[in-house]
């Protein structure tokens, strides 16, 4: 297909300043899902999100502040990949990364909701067992998030600084009760921070480098920030400090309290609430916990959901998709067709992956994939900021991002039937590279 000069972006409201971005940016890259996975691996834990911190995060804050200054406008890295390496793949970045966000959302909220009902009180743990009742939590909480970024940012901007505020607030609440803890019995886990390398365990080396990964969200909502080629570096290196802080502090804390096989993948938190009654008698902390991981969550989806829309908005205005998606709502002055689309396909997803009795069977396959659709489309950041003359981070992030999808293919312990394993793996991610040809190729003859 002939290369295409890409068409004005029509104008989003700059609403965001140096404060919105930085809560934005650590509402996008914090998930508490992943501290308990990350305790539940052992100490050597700390030291992998150190070694991501330093070599991921530090070279992916560099991409963003660069790329944004050198591509500037609504899109983010389908921008930045369009302009370096052409339409094609910068659609496929973009397809395979909202995709990977798509299947993100139902596993997530199905985690989120189930920890905050089940700790949150006896009558909420028992919601916490029915997947009615369940879906249609995790579907209120995730229209609430999209919902107010729907209205426009200048209100949607509070929904992700009130959930990055509550993961500053959980954090410190488990380190204040982990240091209860070692003042009066020591730590329960002695802390040996080797990682210990084994194969039923290193697919959670890719977890560790997904769940550092969401400041480039931030550089897709560039359009809408106030003199982002200032405001977006700033925000960068503040966010990804304070990720770093929260990750290993959160685990170390989770490790104090318990031993490593104590502690659940699915509930840890929970356990954490229930150990602060213990030592505290307080018996309300265990909901504050619940509602914490609640409001941080909706934080999330809210970040995710509003970054991931942006790119096909701008797909959208190079006549790629449909040019409903280019739309800017006259009111809100937001893409509201391109959120609203991706809110019903991540509802439609939620609510098939429930269907049947084998949901748990098919939990690792949907984290691998989601892993995957969302580090792929790095490759193709790092090679960005390689043409922009940053080698060196350009060349770390590229390696840890290539580690991170060589350890996601791995099945896991858990694992029994490892050929049917790699075959959904393989087979996925080729569906998905599929049906972006598919989509792009009809919407490039569509624009002719």
């Amino acid at each position: 297909m002939p290369e295409m000069d890409p068409a004005p972006s029509p104008a989003l409201s700059r609403e965001l300043g140096l404060r919105d971005v930085t809560l934005f940016a650590i509402a996008c890259i914090v998930g508490t899902r992943w501290i308990p996975a990350a305790a539940h691996a052992g100490p050597g834990s700390l030291t992998l999100w150190v070694l991501a911190a330093l070599f991921l995060v530090v070279p992916l804050a560099r991409a963003v502040a660069v790329l944004t200054v050198k591509y500037p406008g609504t899109g983010g890295l389908y921008l930045w990949t369009r302009n370096d390496f052409g339409p094609w793949h910068g659609f496929l970045a973009f397809w395979v990364y909202w995709v990977g966000i798509a299947f993100w959302f139902p596993s997530a909220a199905m985690f989120y909701m189930s920890v905050g009902l089940d700790a949150l009180s006896p009558a909420g743990a028992h919601w916490s067992e029915s997947r009615v009742a369940l879906v249609l939590v995790s579907l209120v909480a995730i229209w609430i998030a999209l919902g107010t970024n729907l209205v426009g940012m200048r209100v949607g901007k509070w929904t992700e600084n009130f959930g990055a505020a509550a993961s500053w607030i959980l954090a410190a609440f488990l380190v204040s009760v982990a240091a209860l803890a070692w003042s009066r019995h020591g730590s329960a886990t002695p802390l040996q921070l080797a990682p210990h390398w084994n194969w039923g365990t290193v697919n959670f080396w890719s977890t560790i480098a997904y769940a550092m990964s969401g400041l480039e969200l931030a550089g897709m909502v560039s359009g809408e920030i106030h003199d982002p080629q200032r405001t977006l570096p700033r925000a960068g290196w503040i966010a990804s400090g304070f990720v770093t802080l929260f990750y290993v502090a959160a685990t170390a804390s989770l490790l104090v309290l318990m031993q490593p096989g104590q502690i659940s993948e699915m509930t840890g938190l929970a356990q954490a609430g229930s150990a602060a009654v213990a030592i505290t008698g307080l018996a309300w902390l265990a909901p504050v916990v619940a509602l914490l991981v609640m409001a941080s969550a909706v934080g999330q989806f809210g970040g995710l959901g509003t970054g991931v829309s942006r790119l096909p908005f701008a797909a959208g205005v190079d006549r790629l998709l449909p040019a409903a998606l280019a739309r800017v709502h006259d009111r809100w002055q937001t893409p509201h067709i391109a959120i609203l689309i991706f809110g019903g396909l991540a509802s439609v997803l939620l609510v098939v992956i429930q269907l049947g009795d084998t949901v748990r069977a098919a939990y690792q396959e949907l984290v691998s994939l989601t892993v995957i659709g969302g580090l792929l489309p790095f490759l193709y950041i790092f090679a960005s900021l390689w043409k922009a003359g940053c080698r060196w981070s350009a060349a770390s992030g590229g390696a840890v991002t290539l580690i991170a999808l060589i350890c996601a293919v791995v099945p896991t312990d858990q694992i029994s039937d490892v050929w049917l394993f790699e075959a959904k793996l393989w087979g996925g991610t080729f569906a998905i590279v599929l049906a972006g040809w598919l989509l792009y190729r009809r919407g490039g003859a569509a624009g002719r």
